[in-house]
């Protein structure tokens, strides 16, 4: 019996949105899980070429997110954005030197042992 790409893992889209960004697409995927739970799949899309190849091909990436995991998820991703809009698109404020606050850490101290 042959096994599919994803060792049978594949559930059904239930829901599906795609968003082209340049030169990337990101699709965002609801499906669900055998106890028919739901989860998300966020999938980055790049369009690549081989040198000589006129044929493309795409590179993806993928992440699984579940139920429990929203919240956080959106938190972590909303003070990302918040930073980065606070600090300009190039991580530098205006007015400010290209120099690290001395006083600021900017690692987050994460626990993978929850």
């Amino acid at each position: 019996m042959q096994e599919s790409e994803n060792n049978g893992n594949s559930r059904e889209v239930i829901f599906t949105k795609a968003v082209k960004a340049g030169k990337r697409t990101y699709f965002f995927d609801v499906k669900s899980t055998r106890a028919n739970d739901f989860f998300v799949t966020i999938t980055e899309s790049k369009k690549k070429f081989n040198m000589g190849d006129e044929k493309p091909f795409y590179e993806k990436h993928k992440i699984f997110l579940y139920k429990e995991d929203f919240e956080k998820f959106i938190e972590g991703l909303n003070d990302a954005i918040t930073h980065i809009k606070a600090n300009g698109l190039n991580g530098n404020s205006e007015g400010s030197s290209s120099e690290p606050d001395k006083g600021s850490n900017p690692f987050t101290n994460v626990s993978f042992d929850e």
